[in-house]
């Protein structure tokens, strides 16, 4: 898998690139400021970007402003969003196009190797990797909203849908069969009123959609 990583911080950087080589993906290009971020990406066309949110000139978002750039020239390219802090507005904004490939990840959490390189390969394959402190900021500031209704088992099962685990995952993780799990995302999306039908990550993002539409209508 071919890999192009923006970050300003070397140490964190460099790390990258050694845990990514040693995992024996590709390093096919690096940036360290943010208008360095969109040449790489247009050059190398990647299987993945690995990005930091807040990069220099401003430190404010231009990783997360090349990385929304690059998927509008590059329909699909999946990027994987990486921030210091819980920062709700960049989720929402990165998850807004509706499309998969898609992660946004804590800083700490790429110290979990493992954990970390499941998240960068379900993103490259598509799916969708949310740091779990990032689905729960967006859980626990909605009020007033259909979320409100779920019982305390669907709202462990959505969360963890919103982190990107399958259904066997989420049967395993709560201990129970994944025919509950199925039965606790149908009466999820009858409770929010999405379709029943949707499947994968595309479900994760309609219900984070979701979630985001119910916050700026009350905004």
């Amino acid at each position: 898998m071919r890999v192009v990583i923006a970050e300003d911080n070397a140490l964190l950087r460099e790390g990258l690139v050694l845990l990514l080589t040693s995992a024996g993906h590709e390093v096919a290009a690096v940036a360290a400021s943010g208008p360095e971020i969109l040449p790489a990406l247009l050059a190398n066309r990647p299987d993945v970007a690995v990005l930091d949110v807040r990069m220099p000139p401003r430190f404010r978002d231009e990783g997360l402003r090349a990385a929304l750039e690059a998927r509008q020239r590059m329909p699909g390219l999946p990027v994987l969003v990486l921030s210091q802090y819980v920062e709700e507005s960049y989720a929402a904004e990165l998850l807004g196009g509706g499309a998969g490939g898609v992660g946004y990840l804590l800083k700490d959490r790429v110290g979990r190797v493992d954990e970390f390189l499941d998240a960068l390969e379900r993103v490259a394959a598509g799916g969708t990797a949310l740091d779990p402190e990032v689905v729960t900021e967006l859980l626990t500031r909605r009020r007033g909203t259909p979320v409100d209704t779920l019982t305390p088992r669907e709202r462990e099962v959505l969360k963890l849908m919103a982190e990107g685990q399958g259904n066997t995952t989420i049967a395993e993780t709560l201990v129970i069969t994944e025919r509950s799990v199925s039965k606790h995302i149908g009466n999820i999306f009858l409770k929010l009123g999405l379709p029943p039908s949707d499947s994968g990550h595309r479900r994760v993002l309609a219900v984070l959609a979701y979630l985001d539409n119910s916050q700026a209508d009350r905004g």
